[in-house]
C-alpha cells in the first residue's frame, strides 16, 4: 500500500514550501513505504512534469532537489509500498502519465488485466510497466480522451474495477491536470489490510487554507475542524486559480 499527498496553491512556490509542515510527517512514512517515490507538478507553461525513482524517499539524493526546485501551483507526492507481484523498477513506480496529466494510486485490485478491455490495444501498448495501478490510470485516461470529464471518468472507472475485479483493497487515487487536482477514495472495509491497520487507514482528508488546499492519505494527525474527510466513493476537485473545492458524491 502507498501514501500520497497533493496540493493546489494560489501562487507558485517551491513544493517544499507548499507542503510545509506536512512534508516531514509524510516523508517519515517512507520507513515503511520505502520502495519508490514520485513527484509531479505543473510548470509555468501549463505542462505536467514528473520524476520518479524506485528507492526510499527519505534516503534519496534526488528528492530534496525536486522539492526545492519545482516552483508550482499544483503538485503530487507519492510513496510506494509495492505489491509483491510487481517488481520495484522505474516502470512500475508512480506517477503514471505524460505532459497532460499525472496519476498516483494507493491500493490494489486483481487481476490487473480485468480492465484491459476498457483501455484499448493502442493505449495499452503505451504502458510503461505491468501494474494494476497503471492500468487504472489508462482506463481513466481513455475516458478523458473520449471527452468524459475527469471526476466522472475517475468514478466510473473505479466502479468498473469493482464490478470486474475478483477482489480489491483500495482504489484511492489522485490525478493532476492543468485544470485541477482530483482525488478519489474507495476501499473494501472488509479487506485483510483494514483488519490489520484499522478502519481509518485508507481515509483521505483535505484542508483548505487561505492560500492553498492540501489532500493527503492518513498517517499523521489530521484533526477536525482543520481537516475534512473525503466521503467514501466521492471525487474531490480542487480547481487551479481560485482554489474552489467541489466534492462530487459517489
Amino acid at each position: 500500500m502507498c501514501r500520497m499527498m497533493g496540493v493546489v496553491a494560489r501562487q507558485p512556490r517551491p513544493l517544499r514550501e507548499l507542503f510545509a509542515d506536512d512534508l516531514a510527517p509524510f516523508l517519515a512514512m517512507a520507513c515503511e513505504h520505502d520502495q519508490g517515490w514520485g513527484v509531479a507538478s505543473l510548470t509555468r507553461q501549463g505542462v505536467v512534469s514528473s520524476v520518479k525513482r524506485p528507492e526510499r524517499a527519505d534516503g534519496s539524493t534526488g528528492l530534496p532537489a525536486e522539492l526545492d526546485d519545482r516552483t508550482t501551483t499544483a503538485g503530487l507526492l507519492h510513496l510506494r509500498m509495492a505489491s509483491r507481484q510487481f517488481a520495484v523498477v522505474p516502470e512500475n513506480t508512480h506517477p503514471f502519465g505524460d505532459e497532460r496529466m499525472a496519476f498516483v494510486h494507493n491500493g490494489d485490485f486483481s487481476p490487473a488485466d480485468c480492465v484491459d478491455g476498457l483501455i484499448g490495444a493502442s493505449l495499452l501498448d503505451s504502458a510503461e510497466g505491468c501494474t494494476d495501478s497503471e492500468r487504472y490510470y489508462l482506463a481513466i485516461r481513455r475516458r478523458i480522451d473520449d471527452g468524459v470529464a475527469p471526476p466522472k471518468a475517475i468514478a466510473v472507472t473505479a466502479a468498473d474495477i469493482r464490478a470486474r475485479a475478483a477482489g480489491f483493497v483500495s482504489l484511492n487515487c489522485m490525478l493532476l491536470t492543468a485544470e485541477a487536482v482530483y482525488a478519489h477514495v474507495a476501499h473494501d472495509p472488509h479487506s485483510e489490510v483494514i483488519r490489520r491497520r484499522g478502519p481509518g487507514y485508507f481515509s483521505l482528508n483535505y484542508r483548505e487554507d487561505a492560500d492553498k488546499v492540501l489532500i493527503a492519505s492518513a498517517g499523521w494527525p489530521q484533526e477536525a475542524p482543520a481537516w475534512s474527510p473525503l466521503p467514501e466513493g466521492a471525487v474531490l476537485e480542487i480547481s487551479l486559480g481560485d482554489l474552489s473545492v467541489t466534492v462530487h458524491e459517489g
